[in-house]
């Protein structure tokens, strides 16, 4: 397995590098199909957050889909400790899923589990504007008011699947929900973490 760090803003020493080196090695006994890991680190304090000043992103590559973990702390080996924790914990939930999965002989899709969900229903609250508000522009979307806002646009190639396959995708990229296109209906559809290993769905329609 291949180690390959890299650092923004700051240096990588070969103390470091050894050390990641060293600590990823246990990643090996979660998923041997391990080929190669990024570490990347971002050393850009910011000084309203210095216990969470040093970033550190794994990103692990094999034969397989792509696993992906990042954490922060004060310091480089602490925050490489985290990521590498959160790393292992997807690897280990990804293969609960893959055992309890082990004896279905066909794969489920998104209008399977559909007509098994049932949506919350919850108390809707409908948000109010103040009169001073204003209305300014952040990137291509209209703001009205002060609220912060971060837009981060990302486009990933869609390969269809099912929902199987996704909610599998999900636990190795450590996220409560993962965007895909169902290989059955070919609708973008969303799967979601709602409560221990609870999952909801939501599909588009696109011809309504």
């Amino acid at each position: 397995m291949d180690v390959v760090v890299t650092g923004r803003h700051c240096e990588i020493t070969d103390a470091f590098r050894g050390h990641c080196a060293e600590k990823l090695e246990k990643l090996e006994k979660h998923d041997h199909r391990i080929i190669r890991v990024h570490v990347e680190v971002d050393c850009e304090p910011n000084p309203r957050q210095h216990d969470k000043s040093i970033h550190v992103e794994l990103t692990a590559f094999s034969k397989g889909p792509v696993v992906r973990a990042e954490a922060a702390a004060d310091h480089q080996m602490g925050a490489l400790d985290l990521a590498l924790d959160k790393m292992a914990s997807q690897m280990r939930r990804a293969a609960d899923r893959r055992r309890v999965h082990r004896g279905r002989r066909a794969p489920v899709s998104v209008g399977q589990a559909l007509a098994d969900v049932v949506p919350d229903l919850g108390e809707t609250v409908e948000a109010t504007e103040p009169d001073d508000a204003q209305d300014r522009s952040v990137g291509p979307i209209d703001v009205t008011g002060d609220g912060p806002l971060v837009v981060r646009e990302k486009t990933h190639p869609a390969t269809p699947m099912t929902l199987d396959q996704a909610m599998y995708e999900m636990e190795l990229v450590g996220h409560d929900f993962y965007l895909f296109v169902d290989k059955e209906s070919e609708r973008p559809s969303v799967v979601y973490r709602r409560r221990g290993y609870d999952y909801g769905v939501i599909s588009l329609d696109l011809e309504s």
